[in-house]
């Protein structure tokens, strides 16, 4: 799979640009601000639908436009495909589908997948649990598009059971008892979407282990071994790792018996304390959690494993997908940029930025690109 062509209009920083790409390694070279990286993130806009910058769509759209446009040519199995989005601030995103609307924008998924590492990556080891989540689920939506919309559900029903558990632990506070006679209806719900989305997630984790356990030991191999386990407050972690993954029925049922267990919780504190959106993947070094122990460069080395882990997966489940490195090898030591130059020379096609060539390693340097001053020139 490769991208062939990548046009965009008022997205972020570019009024527009054109660009012709071929299989291989392609390198954008410019200085910090002038572009790169937004041309790359157009790419895997239009795989995840979503950023790994930015959480909301709003500042994908150039300042004073109301809406930005990204289309790309995509080849795999010698069929080309051409994919596009309008994204609106405040309103539904519009695709297409070989210039064809398409009724959801979701429906585009999986016409292109990209594996996309940037140094925003390391929230994935030091952030907060809310970014491991996010990676696993949008790996989850270019593995499976369907979970898009399982997703898109649940985050609805969190939303909507909120605002009835605010309201009623309001009305509780001031001598009332709430009405809380629709909060069984919205468990319900949420149990049937969250079950969805857990065991898919549980799935996951289980299929990248091994992956990202041969690309750590690559990267670093006197750091120990690495560990992945998901965390969830209804699945006992014994079992999973046994690789008894429970069924979406038996994990509906968990999710329905912890409710109903903290509902008082829930309504004095007015959020839902159970489900997905409180879960966890929790990466480990010799069984020590990677955030408190593990040093910089290790912390590096176990981003870059779950990004190549990811590559690997989808690799063997469907073709190869583009592989994206933003900025990157800058970033990392000599070992660690031999071992990713290694692996990308692999790919049927790699995208990288850099802020000056000397950053590439030198069988990587391929067709590339100027970015400057709002311009974008092939060179060489």
């Amino acid at each position: 799979m490769y991208v062939e062509h990548l046009s965009v209009a008022d997205f972020r920083s570019w009024t527009r640009a054109d660009l012709a790409f071929e299989p291989g390694a392609s390198v954008l070279i410019g200085a910090n601000g002038q572009g790169k990286t937004n041309l790359l993130e157009a790419i895997g806009y239009l795989a995840t639908l979503s950023s790994h910058r930015v959480a909301t769509d709003a500042p994908l759209i150039r300042s004073g436009a109301e809406q930005a446009i990204v289309q790309a040519a995509v080849v795999a199995d010698g069929r080309q495909l051409v994919l596009e989005v309008a994204i609106t601030a405040g309103k539904a995103n519009r695709a297409k589908l070989n210039r064809s609307p398409v009724p959801r924008a979701r429906d585009i998924l999986g016409g292109l997948r990209s594996v996309l590492f940037a140094p925003e990556d390391l929230a994935i080891v030091r952030g907060d649990p809310s970014e491991r989540r996010r990676f696993l689920d949008d790996v989850l939506v270019q593995r499976s598009p369907r979970m898009a919309g399982v997703r898109s559900d649940y985050e609805r029903v969190l939303k909507q059971r909120a605002a009835l558990l605010k309201t009623a632990g309001v009305a509780r506070r001031a001598g009332g008892n709430g009405d809380l006679r629709t909060l069984d209806v919205w468990d319900g719900h949420l149990a049937e979407h969250g079950a969805q989305l857990l065991r898919a997630r549980l799935e996951l984790v289980r299929d990248l282990r091994p992956y990202a356990q041969v690309a750590y030991a690559g990267l670093a191999p006197s750091s120990g071994a690495l560990g992945l386990h998901y965390a969830s407050s209804v699945v006992e972690a014994s079992s999973v790792e046994a690789g008894d993954l429970p069924s979406i029925p038996a994990l509906s049922e968990a999710l329905l018996a912890e409710l109903a267990r903290v509902r008082t919780q829930e309504i004095e504190r007015g959020v839902t304390l159970v489900g997905p959106h409180r879960d966890d993947l929790e990466l480990q070094l010799n069984d020590l959690p990677i955030r408190g122990y593990a040093s910089h460069g290790e912390g590096w080395s176990a981003a870059l494993s779950l990004r190549l882990a990811t590559f690997e997966l989808f690799t063997a489940e469907f073709s190869q997908p583009v592989l994206i490195l933003d900025d990157v090898f800058a970033e990392l030591d000599v070992r660690r940029r031999e071992q990713l130059a290694l692996f990308a020379a692999k790919a049927e096609q790699v995208l990288i930025s850099a802020a000056v060539l000397d950053d590439v390693p030198v069988g990587l340097a391929g067709a590339r690109y100027e970015v400057a001053g709002g311009k974008v020139n092939r060179v060489g």
